[in-house]
């Protein structure tokens, strides 16, 4: 009773198949059969004009020799009229001659030439070019979208007859999953045969058909029926996915390959028993990836590498959210270090291999790096800070590897996929900073990793480095005006210290700007400019902090506190405007001397408005005596100036 209920559905589900597969034949054959009729008549029409054409020929060179040499080239046109009516011609004299004339035979009005034969642009009228769109967007209709709909018919027919089936109990379970695998693999060798018919698109839904009756069948026996076990049920969607990736070569068909993506991704979901399955399932996930990735590469199929990534990671997040423990440390460690690998693999060969990453490589690239580094970061901190340090410093300098062997640009190109890498680099030794450091220290590494940038950035001739650098210096010199720190003992503490840092990247950073500058043989930029105010501002506000502690303590001498503070900073402020116009007028270096000015004036200021009216009368005296001979000393020095000027002028 069984094998007939069997043989029952078998006949239920092939005839419409039959029933479709005799219809295609005979539209193809009665194709077939118009073709090589239409291919004839236009054989024998042809025939027939190239025979008159050579008459025509032949009376054109019998009438010429009898009338003579003529005065004007003659050119003949040939008029075909209905029979019994003979063939005549008729020379006629062209208003311009030219020696092709002669030679030309107009083709016989209601002929049917080959197009290789037709001179001159085929210009189809409008009512042609709009029934040609009609036909289109008909077989975009009838062509793709009715076989989609029809294999879901079918898919939903099926499904329904055995439901009923096996609600009914007609077939067992192990009749029920051999008859899907049965129909799953007679619908993969059937795809086949229609592809050599011409109909890819129905070919390729047959087979995405197939594959999935499969997967469903491999995954009713191992899960639902209890038919089989894990690894048997793991074996047989292995082979399904094999087969897939080998049909999907053979075709050259990128959306069969996206079919085998997704099934061998649907496995793990599908045969999950709910437990931790760590190596299983990562195991598989790499070789599955790297299947993928060389397919892919072997045929320049962009997608592949994209969505194995994003189902990779939703898989790793996956069973790091269910099933992690700090006692799987190493293992997950590594797993994630072998996946972050594979998807660095492919892109690093193109870039090295092509100078350049494809669209693709740029979005793997740096979210394949931020995934690891987002992994790593999960796991050890904060226990394990120094090996997280480590990491992230290997990262960097493997970028940086990278970013070196990438080969250069070619002229006017813009080197993106070295920026991207040192750009990666860059950002995992910021990010190393805090993880190890803190206080002081970040603000420090902070300014020296801006210089270093800075510096490679002219050095390298990459503006968006060098962008980077200075963002990262004024970072730390934020960080230091804001970052309370010890100020004791005076100009030996911490807080001088991280100035003195900071002032110190700044000064790299203005020697390696204007290295560039001087190598370009360019003018001076804003950016030198910009360095050397920042210079002298942060020194003078290091100083003066150290002053005004200084002078704030209690003394022996019994002077008034906040007088001394006072009074110290205006003599601070002259002394270092001083330093400042002498520099400048050494070097000849006006912006130099105008920052001078600018303090001076800030010292004037603070000495007629302030220190006047809040000084005693010993301070305020030693005030605006100094203040009046260092400006009398400047002016001199000015006047000077200008005499040797006028002089050599």
């Amino acid at each position: 009773m069984a094998i007939l209920v069997v043989l029952l559905c078998l006949l239920i589900i092939a005839t419409p198949i039959l029933a479709i597969l005799a219809f295609v034949r005979v539209q193809r054959l009665a194709q077939q059969l118009q073709a090589a009729r239409l291919q004839d008549l236009i054989a024998r029409v042809y025939s027939v004009e190239q025979q008159l054409s050579q008459l025509a020929k032949s009376v054109q060179t019998l009438g010429g020799s009898q009338a003579g040499p003529p005065s004007e080239s003659v050119a003949p046109t040939l008029q075909v009229r209905p029979p019994p009516t003979p063939v005549q011609t008729t020379p006629q004299a062209p208003t311009s001659p030219s020696p092709a004339a002669s030679t030309t035979i107009a083709p016989a009005r209601g002929s049917i030439l080959p197009a290789s034969l037709t001179a001159g642009p085929r210009l189809d009228p409008p009512s042609t070019r709009a029934n040609v769109a009609s036909a289109d967007l008909e077989g975009l209709i009838a062509g793709r979208w009715l076989n989609r709909i029809g294999i879901l018919a079918l898919i939903v027919a099926v499904s329904f007859f055995l439901k009923y089936a096996f609600d009914n109990n007609w077939i067992g379970p192990s009749g029920r999953v051999a008859i899907g695998t049965l129909l799953g693999a007679a619908m993969l060798p059937w795809s086949h045969w229609l592809l050599g018919k011409g109909y890819s698109y129905f070919s390729e839904g047959i087979a995405a058909l197939g594959q999935a009756t499969l997967l469903l069948s491999v995954w009713a026996g191992c899960r639902y029926y209890s038919l089989f076990g894990t690894d048997v049920g793991l074996a047989g969607m292995v082979v399904i996915t094999v087969v897939m990736a080998a049909i999907a070569l053979g075709r050259d068909s990128q959306r069969i390959a996206l079919l085998s993506l997704l099934g061998g991704f649907l496995t793990p979901i599908l045969l999950s028993s709910g437990k931790d399955e760590q190596v299983a399932l990562f195991t598989y996930l790499l070789i599955l990836g790297s299947g993928l990735l060389i397919i892919g590469a072997r045929r320049d199929w962009q997608l592949l590498a994209p969505l194995a990534f994003i189902f990779t990671q939703i898989y790793f997040w996956g069973w790091y959210a269910s099933f992690y423990q700090p006692a799987k440390l190493e293992r997950t460690i590594i797993f994630a270090t072998l996946i972050f690998l594979l998807y660095c693999a492919l892109p690093v060969l193109r870039t090295v291999r092509f100078t350049s990453l494809d669209e693709v490589g740029l979005f793997i690239v740096p979210l394949n790096s931020l995934a690891y580094l987002g992994a790593a970061y999960a796991m050890l901190w904060p226990e394990y800070r120094w090996p997280l340090t480590l990491l992230v410093l290997a990262l960097s300098a493997g970028h940086i590897v990278l970013a070196r062997l990438v080969p250069q640009p070619k002229s006017g190109e813009w080197p993106v996929t070295r920026q991207l890498f040192a750009g990666l680099a860059l950002t995992f030794v910021t990010v190393a900073i805090p993880i190890r450091l803190d206080g002081k220290w970040i603000t420090l590494a902070l300014a020296l990793e801006g210089a270093i940038v800075i510096h490679t950035g002219y050095r390298a001739l990459m503006p968006a480095l060098r962008g980077a650098g200075f963002l990262l210096l004024a970072i730390a010199a934020l960080r230091v005006i804001a970052l309370p720190l010890p100020a004791q003992p005076a100009f030996l503490n911490e807080r001088f210290g991280t100035y003195l840092g900071v002032i110190v990247s700044m000064g790299i950073a203005l020697f390696a700007a204007r290295q560039h500058i001087s190598a370009a043989n360019q003018p001076q930029t804003g950016t030198v400019g910009l360095l050397g105010v920042a210079i002298n501002f942060y020194a003078l506000l290091a100083l003066s902090l150290e002053f005004w502690d200084y002078f704030g303590q209690t003394t022996s001498r019994g002077l008034a506190t906040g007088f001394a503070q006072h009074l110290a900073l205006s003599l601070l402020w002259t002394v270092y405007a001083s330093i400042l116009i002498l520099v400048g007028m050494k070097r000849q270096s006006p912006p130099l001397r105008w920052q001078a000015l600018v303090l001076f004036g800030l010292v004037v200021i603070k000495v007629f408005v302030y220190d006047s009216s809040y000084l005693q009368r010993f301070y305020r005296i030693l005030s605006f005596l100094v203040l009046g001979l260092v400006l009398l000393i400047v002016s001199f020095l000015y006047q000077s100036k200008a005499s040797r000027e006028r002089t050599s002028s």
